[in-house]
C-alpha cells in the first residue's frame, strides 16, 4: 500500500483542529427593502481582501478543466482495466482482486479527520471482508486480507487531501493512473468533492464513493454517472432546522454568517431555503473565507443583537470557536437561544464560552447524536472498540481514546457507509466488475442501503436520500452543555422539493434567493423524546 507522504498530524495538531467539534462521544423576505439589504451584505463581504483569494472560487460543475492539472493521456498513464478485474464466472462469487484507493485528508482546515475517515472505510472492510488492521492504534497503516464476494480487496493507496480541489486532484489521479485504483472512496471537502466527480467523469473504468464532502454541485449539477454519494450535502443536512427556529423559537429574521467556498454556501442554503419557506426573512450574508483565524471584521458586518432575532453559524474547522469569541467581543454575551449552528455546533463550545450557548440549536450531519441509541447503532460502536485498542480521532480532538467515538460522529461514519455501499453492492453482483463494472454500478443506484443510524436510497443523480435531524444545546441535571435530539426529519431530498435544480443558481453568496413555498417536510418533522423517536 502507499503510504500517505504528506506528515501524519500530530495528536496536538489535531486538538488545535478539531477541539470545537466534541460530541458527547450554514431567509430573507421578498420586499425590494429586504432584497436591498441581502444585495449590500453581499457586497460588504466581498470587500473584504481575504474572499478574493483563489480558495474561495467555487470550482466549475461542468467543466473538470478548471481544477485538474493539465491532462496526461490514459493510453499511457492508467493500468488496463482487466489486469486486475474478475472474470465474469457465469453465476456464482468472482474471483481475482479489487484495487482500492481511499482519498483521505492529512491537511487543511480537516486534517484533524484523517484517522477517522480511514478508519471508517477499514472498518466496513472487517465487518464485511474479514480484514485485519494492521495496527491496533491507527487505521492509517492500512488493511490486509479483506474479501468480499470472492474478490481479494487490495488497498493500493491513502491520498492526502487539503480541502483544495488543486491537491485532491493530484492525489486522485496517483491513486487511479499510477496505484491503478478500480475504486476510489473520498473525498472529504466540498470543493474536494466538485473536482473528483469532474474528475470521474473522464474516467468511466473507474467508480467513486463519496466519503462525507456535502457541496450540492458534486451531484446536482456535475452527474458522472460513475460517482455515487450515500449521504445528505450540507443543505440537506440543515433541513427542518428553519421551521423550528421560525416556528417554535419564534425568530422571524436571521443574519447568516458561513465560509465562503462550496460546503459554507451549500450549508447555508439549506438553511436559508428552509427559514424562508415558512415565512422567515435574512437580513444579512456574511462570508469570512474558510481558514479565517481573525473574524473581527466580518462580525462587525452582521447586526447587533436587538437589530435581528438570531444568528446562524456555518463557519466550521478551527473557525467555529474562533468566530463566537469575536462575536463576543463585539457585540456582547452570547445568549443561547439567539444562535443555531451547522454541524460545527457542539456541546465543546461551552469549554470556552460558557454555558451560555445552551440553548441553540443545532442542524444535522450523518449519524445521529449520542442521545439517540438502538441496537444497530450500539452493535456498530462495539465493533470499532472491537477492531482497535484506541485510535487518536479527530472527533476526540486528536486525544487517544475509544474508537467508537470517531466512528460515532459524521466524517468516520460516511467513509464507513461508502465502504458499507461497495461492499453490498459487490455481493448482490458476485464480485463482478466486468463491462467497467456495470453490474455493480447498476447495484450501487437501486440499492436500499441498510447502516446504522439509517437506510440509504439514491436519486436520479446517485445522491442520497435521508433522514437528517434537529437538535439543541442543553444543560443536564449536572449543568453541563450536552445535545439532545429534538427531531428527526425524514426522506429528505436534494432538491428540497424543486428549490434546487440542475438547472438553478449553484449555491453561492447570493443564492437562494429567500422565498416563501411549500417544502415536502415542513410540518412533518417526528419529535424525539428522550432519545427515543415518536413516530
Amino acid at each position: 500500500m502507499r503510504v500517505q507522504t504528506r506528515g501524519r498530524r500530530s495528536h496536538g495538531s489535531a486538538v488545535m483542529i478539531t477541539a470545537t467539534l466534541l460530541l458527547g462521544v450554514a431567509a430573507c423576505g421578498s420586499d425590494d427593502d429586504s432584497k436591498a439589504a441581502e444585495t449590500t451584505a453581499a457586497q460588504a463581504a466581498t470587500t473584504q481582501p481575504a474572499t478574493t483569494q483563489p480558495a474561495t472560487t467555487q470550482p466549475a460543475a461542468t467543466d473538470p478543466a478548471t481544477t485538474e492539472p493539465e491532462a496526461t493521456d490514459p493510453a499511457t498513464t492508467e493500468p488496463a482495466a482487466t489486469d486486475s478485474t474478475s472474470e465474469d464466472t457465469g453465476g456464482g462469487e468472482a474471483s481475482g482482486t479489487l484495487k482500492l484507493g481511499i482519498l483521505a485528508e492529512c491537511e487543511g482546515a480537516f486534517g484533524g479527520f484523517n484517522e477517522d475517515v480511514v478508519a471508517g472505510a477499514t472498518l466496513a472492510m472487517v465487518e464485511d471482508g474479514g480484514a485485519t488492521p494492521k495496527s491496533k492504534d491507527t487505521a492509517l497503516d492500512g488493511f490486509t486480507g479483506a474479501n468480499v464476494a470472492g474478490l481479494d480487496i487490495e488497498l493500493v493507496g491513502v491520498g492526502c487531501g487539503d480541502d483544495t480541489p488543486d491537491r485532491i486532484i493530484q492525489e486522485v489521479r496517483t491513486l487511479v493512473e499510477q496505484d491503478g485504483a478500480q475504486v476510489v472512496l473520498g473525498p472529504l471537502s466540498g470543493d474536494e468533492s466538485i473536482a473528483v466527480a469532474n474528475y470521474a467523469k473522464d474516467h468511466p473504468e473507474v467508480t467513486f464513493i463519496d466519503g462525507i464532502a456535502g457541496a450540492q454541485d458534486t451531484t446536482l449539477k456535475v452527474q458522472a454517472p460513475n460517482y455515487f454519494r450515500f449521504h445528505g450535502d450540507g443543505a440537506q443536512w440543515n433541513a427542518g432546522l428553519g421551521d423550528r427556529l421560525h416556528n417554535e423559537a419564534g425568530w422571524d429574521t436571521v443574519a447568516v454568517i458561513a465560509d465562503d467556498y462550496s460546503f459554507g454556501w451549500t450549508s447555508a442554503a439549506g438553511f436559508i431555503a428552509d427559514f424562508c419557506a415558512v415565512g422567515g426573512t435574512v437580513v444579512k450574508r456574511v462570508f469570512p473565507p474558510l481558514g479565517t483565524t481573525d473574524y473581527s471584521s466580518f462580525v462587525q458586518q452582521l447586526p447587533d443583537p436587538d437589530e435581528v432575532d438570531g444568528y446562524f453559524w456555518v463557519v466550521g474547522g478551527t473557525g467555529t470557536n474562533a468566530a463566537l469569541e469575536a462575536f463576543v467581543n463585539a457585540k456582547g454575551d452570547l445568549v443561547g437561544s439567539q444562535h443555531a449552528g451547522n454541524l460545527f455546533f457542539s456541546p465543546a463550545l461551552a469549554s470556552a464560552l460558557g454555558p451560555n450557548i445552551a440553548g441553540a440549536y443545532v442542524g444535522g450531519f450523518a449519524s445521529l447524536p449520542g442521545d439517540v441509541k438502538t441496537p444497530e447503532i450500539e452493535a456498530y460502536l462495539a465493533s470499532a472498540d472491537a477492531t482497535w485498542d484506541s485510535l487518536a480521532a479527530g472527533a476526540a480532538g486528536g486525544e487517544v481514546g475509544p474508537p467508537s467515538v470517531a466512528m460515532g460522529f459524521g466524517f468516520g461514519y460516511g467513509y464507513y457507509v461508502a465502504g458499507k455501499a461497495l461492499n453490498q453492492a459487490l455481493a448482490a453482483v458476485d464480485g463482478d466488475l466486468s463491462d467497467n463494472q456495470a453490474a455493480l454500478r447498476e447495484a450501487l443506484s437501486s440499492m436500499t442501503l441498510e447502516v446504522p443510524y439509517g437506510k440509504v436510497t439514491l436519486d436520479e443523480n446517485r445522491q442520497g436520500i435521508i433522514t437528517t435531524y434537529v437538535q439543541q444545546l442543553v444543560l443536564d441535571d449536572n449543568d453541563e452543555v450536552v445535545s439532545k435530539t429534538v427531531a428527526l426529519i425524514p426522506d429528505v431530498d436534494q432538491t428540497f422539493g424543486g428549490t434546487f435544480t440542475a438547472d438553478t443558481p449553484s449555491p453561492d453568496r447570493d443564492n437562494p434567493p429567500c422565498e416563501k413555498r411549500d417544502l415536502p417536510w415542513t410540518g412533518k418533522a417526528i419529535p424525539v423524546v428522550d432519545g427515543v423517536p415518536q413516530e
